[in-house]
């Protein structure tokens, strides 16, 4: 039969055909096409011949096709077809579709969305038919039956799709679907059917499905709905990550339908979609903008949800090739910056981490991005290392550091924008260990800065070099090349990055030879330059080298300040091996170093401050550095014993023309001498005279030594200042030659003072002539120092008034102090009972710890041996603390101030270096805090460090403190000692961030304080401003301080009285401390600025609950929750806070700050309720609730007890204002005062009275919104708030008749030189009024 059609077909027989084809049933139909679609014959040209005898004209031909039509469909769908066949037959269906009449195509349509809704989908191919007949069915013009009435074609489509979105899919045909709905024209709303369809369809997929459907999306995103795909996408991936996360922490899950995902196949299938999403905006790059868009609308509801690591690592891979790079980093950068601010804000709080107790941290989104990246994600790592190197720039540190300060201080950073640079860091010094392929461009943007930015400070750079050699040192070798580099530019940078940038690659020194060789080369150039700043590069790298290349038989240091894990192995193999070619190059080096000693101070004392690090570090150079540092100093010393002075001064100036400079820095030389002579008598020594070797060859430079200190000892005791040419009547001024030559000599002979004290104390072994000479020494320092002070006091412009750096090492410093106030052993009573009865003695010991502290707290760093080793540096400082704290409490100053003659007491010291190391320890050494405490508490000396309470140790020291303070203010008033009491409320103060503040400990010293403040009547400016800057410090951290501002106002009220003079105040008073003296401004000022902080919170809050109005996700429920209890929260506050300022209008506060603080507070809280008040007009909007009855009751408070007060406050600074106008008047009448003065007065009335018109206009839009919101919530919110006169600024005439009268009358009176003057005044005056009358029309 087939044949016969395909015959008559050819023959064009129309009739014949039509007759044959009537004579088939639908089965034989059916039967025939199948058969031949099965053979593999002439399929098409059947089903050609089969529409050809079933013209659509006739009801039975439109029968047949549709028969035709639905068996077809079902057998393309049966699986039993070659594609190549079943795309002939659909492509001839397609073709044939478009002449069906409507009927028909609906009938079509349906049987489409029944195989659809049954899942009898197999390949999807009729699905190509499916959109071309929904397409015709569109365009289709007749009425079309559907249920009880009739739809048009466009209706019927659209209730077809409507229908098919709602019925179940097979998850199988989902791709093929969502292909097909791209053939199809939709609407707005049928497209957001079909893609809220598809996005749903994705949880119930297979993971490695989704990357093809989203794609498939994508495409279809094309005609619109872009903002729903992207929210879909970014919204599931980012379920899925936290499905993982959770599961990760749960690893044996029970549920094993949930623990089915594995990690690696996850983060594939992401890469895979930022790839298909990045491919489709290059076609389409404003999916791109929608993509910010998003990003940015979401951030403002939820930020986690915004910025989850799918979207960052989304964002990042569309910068790197798309024009909204900037864009994108802005929005990360902001974002970051944000998160960290609102951190900080959280942590600051109380109140606020009781109401939002968990805060979204972007940093640890951007580094999971980072750990997700090594999955492959290519695409990712550019826009990571440009977001990082971004960073870095954008927030880097603004004032430059020296050496280790910049690290220390930039490890511990707090502020936001330090904590973004530290993520850069972070970011690149991670990618850097994960993504090989761009190690070398990370190195290379790394050194490019140090070098290009050398101007401004690189310790953030060279920190994340650093991090990056100390990493892998090994892989940096095949990026050598980059590093040498460098190298040519090291003699053009400053000499701190040049340090910065040694220390950071010397781990790579020691594993490539190349690298090494290079430096050497570079830095033998550098020492022959002309320039000064080459040949301090060059010292400072040869003396790296000297430190770091050990000679076969020097002994181990164990005082080693740096170690390098895995790396050190292979350097020590190295050194052991090369041991010899290592002795030849640090004696090649040692002998460039030599020439150094004929160049300028600078370069010297670069030298002399360097070689004990070497010696201590390569014992087997001393005899070599020993020999040099001899040779140096017989240059300067006069062997001669009855000579005076011991030294040649003048040896160490050099002139040139007019100016004088030093040439040989002599303190720092002997200093030098003295220190490295100590550490090889007890290092290198012991070890010698047990081996007994090379003893005769050394032992002549460490005779020499010893006679010579002794001998320069000797006579510096017995010289007199006059054989220096320094004393009482020599010029010190530093604008003469002979004055800065004097200068020079003094800080000189000052410092060899101090390297002899040092060394006599060491060699002394407590004999008591040896602390004579101490004494003597001492004595000699000491009347240059006061000479030196006494100068710099009579020219208080002298530069010089500083007073020098102490030559003292900080090791010895904390053993002197040990000795001179803790040492009780009976054999060192009588020796040390010398030093002890020179109290000057003992306060330039504490003075000399403070400098050191305070160079520690400055730069991370101090002078003298082990300066930069932090560990030394710790123990030292712990040793220090102790000593001055015992003498603290065990020694009160009333005690000592009796005695006293001049200069601060010695318990005073004592206390500020208490002050200053306390900030140290928390700022260099947080980490170490437990064991610093450990060490301060003597009682407890054997506890395990495990078991260290930071917050019972702190206690125990603020309870010692607590009561040095409670003594102060308990003394009579003779005693009380202000700058005493300060320092001891700062050392609280510091001692208090150690506190956990949930501890029962914190709390009862927060009751202290209120204790203290409550009963003290306190007179001290300074000591009320720091104990009430602690009451508030400790308070934000229990619960919200608006209670305790509450009681401050109402004393302050009642000490300065009322506005209105006839009211009298019953007098109350919750806090002693606010009296007469006090109240006004410093309480005042202090109790606004604790408001405006509250404000701000309120303010922060006020915003998050804005975001948490426009969250219309489906947790919406749980944010509502949320959103009512920060309501109440901020309303609560709110209403306090107005409380607080309805008794400060009321206070008749004294012209000044404080009347411009309290009117520039009131402005910011009624734009802060007005922003609220906005949140309740929105939330009407949005939905139908009623405002909340709290809400009401914050508007009557604010209508009663606020608006009416401002307006009188406003009323009474008016009138103290024009008072005191009026006096200068007066003054002006009895010519008793310049006019400058009275327009100085003017001025600062019109300064003061500047911020009446902002409070003003303030109120009114808060009024103004309080109609919009009571119109939305019809709700009367008005009827609370009264209308005031005083806002209309009303002209009294007759007051301004008679006050123009009398300008007349004196100008007449007036002389005529004077009249110009007072008619530019009057002009002026004239002139105002009149600008405000013309405003107010």
């Amino acid at each position: 039969m087939a044949q016969r059609i395909l015959a008559l077909a050819a023959e064009e027989a129309p009739e014949r055909l039509r007759e044959a084809l009537q004579s088939l049933g639908e089965s034989e139909l059916g039967d025939m096409v199948t058969g031949q679609a099965l053979s593999g014959r002439e399929t098409a040209a059947l089903l050609r011949g089969i529409f050809k005898g079933s013209p659509c004209s006739q009801q039975s031909g439109v029968l047949r096709r549709l028969q035709v039509y639905k068996h077809c469909v079902l057998l393309v769908e049966s699986g039993d077809l070659h594609l190549a066949k079943v795309s002939e037959i659909i492509g001839l269906l397609m073709l044939e579709a478009r002449q069906l009449p409507g009927p028909a195509l609906a009938e079509l349509a349906t049987l489409f969305v029944d195989i659809i809704k049954g899942g009898s989908l197999s390949n999807g191919k009729s699905l190509e038919l499916f959109s071309t007949v929904l397409t015709a069915l569109a365009n289709s013009k007749e009425s079309l039956a559907y249920g009880k009435g009739e739809l048009n074609g466009e209706e019927f489509k659209k209730q077809l799709i409507n229908t098919l979105c709602s019925s179940k899919w097979d998850p199988q045909s989902v791709i093929h679907l969502a292909n097909m709905f791209r053939d199809i024209p939709l609407s707005g709303e049928e497209l957001q059917f079909v893609v809220e369809k598809v996005l749903r369809m994705f949880s119930k997929l297979d993971l490695q499905e989704i990357p093809p459907l989203v794609y498939q999306l994508l495409l279809l995103s094309a005609k619109g709905s872009k903002k729903t795909v992207l929210e879909g996408i970014i919204g599931f991936f980012n379920q899925l990550d936290k499905r993982q996360k959770e599961e990760q922490k749960v690893p044996q899950s029970g549920d094993l339908e949930v623990a089915t995902m594995p990690l690696d196949q996850l983060r594939h299938v992401e890469g895979t979609v930022i790839l298909h999403i990045v491919s489709v905006i290059n076609l389409h790059q404003d999916l791109s903008e929608e993509l910010i868009k998003h990003v940015k609308t979401e951030q403002q509801k939820d930020p986690a949800r915004a910025l989850c690591p799918f979207s960052v690592a989304l964002l990042l891979s569309v910068a790197v090739k798309h024009r909204q790079q900037e864009q994108i980093f802005d929005f990360l950068k902001t974002s970051i910056t944000r998160s960290c601010k609102d951190v900080q804000f959280l942590q600051a709080s109380k109140f606020l981490q009781d109401l939002l107790p968990q805060q979204y941290d972007v940093t640890a989104v951007i580094l999971e991005v980072v750990e997700n990246s090594a999955f492959g994600w290519d695409h990712v790592t550019q826009g990571l290392v440009d977001l990082g190197f971004s960073l870095m720039e954008s927030y880097e540190p603004k004032k430059p550091f020296g050496g280790k300060a910049a690290e220390a201080s930039y490890g511990l950073s707090k502020m936001p924008a330090q904590q973004a640079c530290r993520l850069g860091a972070s970011i690149l010094l991670e990618t850097f260990k994960v993504h090989e392929p761009i190690r070398s461009d990370i190195l290379e943007q790394v050194l490019n800065r140090v070098l290009t930015k050398a101007g401004s400070p690189v310790s953030h750079f060279i920190g994340l070099l650093s991090s990056i050699v100390v990493t892998a040192p090994l892989v940096l070798q095949s990026l050598s090349s980059k590093v040498t580099e460098t190298f040519d530019n090291l003699s053009f940078l400053p000499i701190d990055t040049v340090q910065g940038l040694l220390r950071a690659v010397q781990p790579l020194l020691k594993v490539s030879m190349s690298v090494r060789d290079s430096l050497i080369l570079v830095l033998q150039k550098a020492i022959f330059s002309r320039q000064l700043n080459a040949r301090k590069a060059a010292v400072a790298g040869f003396l790296l080298l000297l430190r770091n290349f050990k000679i076969l038989g020097s002994l181990a240091s164990s005082q080693c300040s740096q170690a390098f894990g895995a790396t050190q192995v292979q350097a020590d193999v190295h050194a052991c091996y090369n041991s010899a070619a290592n002795e030849a190059f640090c004696l090649e080096i040692l002998g460039s170093l030599r020439r150094c000693l004929s160049q300028q101070a600078d370069v010297r004392l670069m030298l002399y401050e360097g070689f004990y690090d070497v010696l201590r570090r390569n014992s087997q150079l001393a005899s070599s550095i020993m020999e040099t540092l001899l040779s140096q100093i017989k240059q300067y010393y006069l062997p001669q014993p009855d000579l005076l002075p011991p030294l040649k001064l003048e040896g160490c100036i050099m002139a040139q023309g007019d100016q004088i400079f030093l040439q040989e820095p002599l303190a720092h030389l002997l200093c030098c001498i003295q220190h490295c002579l100590a550490w090889y008598k007890s290092t290198v020594h012991p070890c010698q005279r047990a081996e007994d070797d090379n003893e005769e060859e050394d032992v002549g430079f460490e005779q020499n030594f010893e006679e010579m200190l002794e001998s320069v000892t000797r006579r510096m005791i017995k010289s007199e200042l006059e054989d220096f040419e320094l004393d009482k009547s020599a010029d010190f001024s530093l604008s003469s030659g002979v004055g800065v030559k004097n200068n020079i000599y003094a800080i000189q002979v000052m410092g060899i003072c101090e390297v002899l004290i040092e060394y006599n104390f060491n060699i002394g072994n407590f004999s008591k002539n040896r602390f004579e000479d101490v004494l003597g020494l001492f004595t000699c320092y000491n009347k240059l120092s006061e000479i030196l002070k006494e100068k710099a006091g009579k020219n208080k412009s002298n530069s010089g008034s500083k007073t020098p750096r102490s030559f003292l090492s900080m090791g010895f410093v904390s053993t002197l102090l040990t000795a001179l106030f803790r040492d009780n052993a009976q054999s060192h009573e009588e020796s040390l009972a010398v030093l002890r009865s020179s109290t000057e003695f003992l306060r330039y010991a504490v003075s000399a710890a403070l400098q050191k502290v305070q160079q520690l707290e400055e730069t991370g760093q101090t002078d003298g041996p082990d300066g930069q080793n932090p560990d030394k540096m710790f123990q030292n400082l712990c040793k220090v603390t102790q000593v001055l704290l015992w003498r603290y409490t065990s020694i009160p100053t009333v005690v000592e101030e009796s005695g006293k003659k001049k200069g601060k007491s010695i318990s005073l010291l004592c206390l500020e270096g208490l002050l200053r190391i306390f900030n140290t320890v928390q700022q260099l050494y947080s980490a170490r805090i437990p064991q610093f405490l450990q060490a301060l508490d003597i009682t407890d000396g054997d506890a395990e460090e495990t078991d260290i309470n930071v917050t019972e140790k702190a206690a125990f020291q603020i309870r010692q403190f607590q009561r040095s303070l409670v003594n102060q203010f308990s003394s009579a008033e003779d005693d009380f000692n202000s700058k005493e009491a300060q320092s001891l409320i700062t050392v609280l103060s510091t001692l208090s961030k150690l506190l956990d503040p949930t501890s029962q400990q914190f709390l009862q010293f927060l009751t202290w304080t209120v204790k203290v403040c409550k009963e003290n009547t306190l007179e001290d400016i300074s000591c009320c401003k720091g104990l009430l800057s602690l009451l508030f410090s400790l308070h934000v951290q229990y619960k919200s301080p608006v209670g305790l501002l509450r009681e401050l106002v109402q004393d302050i009220h009642a000490c300065l009285g009322d506005i209105d003079q006839d009211i009298e105040l019953e007098s109350r008073s919750h806090f002693a401390i606010v009296n007469a003296k006090t109240a006004a401004p410093t309480v005042c000022l202090l109790v606004l600025g604790q408001a405006d902080k509250v404000l701000e919170e309120v303010d922060w809050l006020i915003k998050k609950l804005t975001s948490l109005g426009s969250d219309t996700s489906e947790e919406s429920s749980q944010a509502s929750s949320q959103a009512q209890a920060l309501e109440k929260g901020v309303i609560l506050q709110l209403g306090t806070l107005v409380t607080v300022y309805h008794e400060l209008v009321q206070t008749a506060l004294p012209a000044g700050s404080c009347v411009d603080t309290l009117l520039r507070s009131l402005s910011k809280t009624y734009a802060i309720l007005t922003s609220l008040i906005k949140h309740y007009i929105q939330a009407c909007r949005n939905t139908s609730n009623t405002i909340p009855g709290r809400l009401e009751k914050l508007v009557k408070l604010s209508g009663s007890h606020l608006t009416p007060q401002c307006y009188s406050f406003i009323t009474y600074v008016q009138n103290i204002h024009s008072e005191s106008l009026s006096f200068a008047e007066e003054k002006k009448k009895k010519k008793e005062a310049e006019s400058a003065a009275i327009s100085t007065v003017m001025a600062k009335v019109l300064r003061e009275t500047k911020p009446i018109p902002n409070l003003i206009f303030a109120i009114e839009q808060y009024e103004k919104f309080l109609i919009h919101l009571s119109k939305k919530s019809k709700v009367n919110l008005m009827q609370y708030m009264k209308l005031s006169t005083s806002r209309d600024f009303r002209i009294n005439a007759s007051m301004l008749n008679s006050t123009l009268q009398e300008h007349s009358t004196e100008d007449a009176e007036n002389e005529p030189d004077n009249n110009q003057s007072s008619t530019a005044e009057q002009t002026d005056e004239n002139q105002e009024p009149k600008k405000k009358r013309q405003r107010r029309k």
